[in-house]
């Protein structure tokens, strides 16, 4: 069993940024792509970053150039860095891990959700 616990969210202005967390509680968090999503009010759940164990990472075009993921292997933590953030934005950010290795295949997990507004 994985428990996924993100911080960080709150409450800033247009243009200003935001470093997410996500903390990785239980087993081989190596064995797991790191994702995090957004869901704004009346709208579906969208990716917004991935980051394989390896490191590679993936962005939604909307966000590449300002938003970038990270993760430490050896504290079990993911990272989403939110720069020049935007009104529409705001959101509930998402921390998800999906299962990329044969011990892990078809597992995912999600976090809670931490709350951005990005507002003046």
């Amino acid at each position: 069993q994985v428990e996924l616990v993100e911080n960080g969210g709150g409450l800033v202005q247009p243009g200003g940024s935001l470093r997410l967390s996500c903390a990785f509680y239980g087993n081989i968090f190596s064995a797991y792509a790191m994702g995090w999503y957004r869901q704004a009010p009346g709208k579906q759940r969208e990716l917004v970053a991935v980051i394989t164990s390896g490191g590679s990472t993936n962005y939604a075009e909307s966000v590449k150039g300002r938003f970038t993921s990270s993760r430490d292997n050896a504290k079990n933590m993911v990272y989403l860095q939110s720069n020049s953030l935007k009104p529409e934005e705001t959101a509930v950010y998402y921390c998800n891990a999906l299962g990329n290795a044969y011990e892990t295949r078809g597992m995912e997990y999600w976090g809670q959700g931490t709350q951005v507004t990005v507002s003046s």
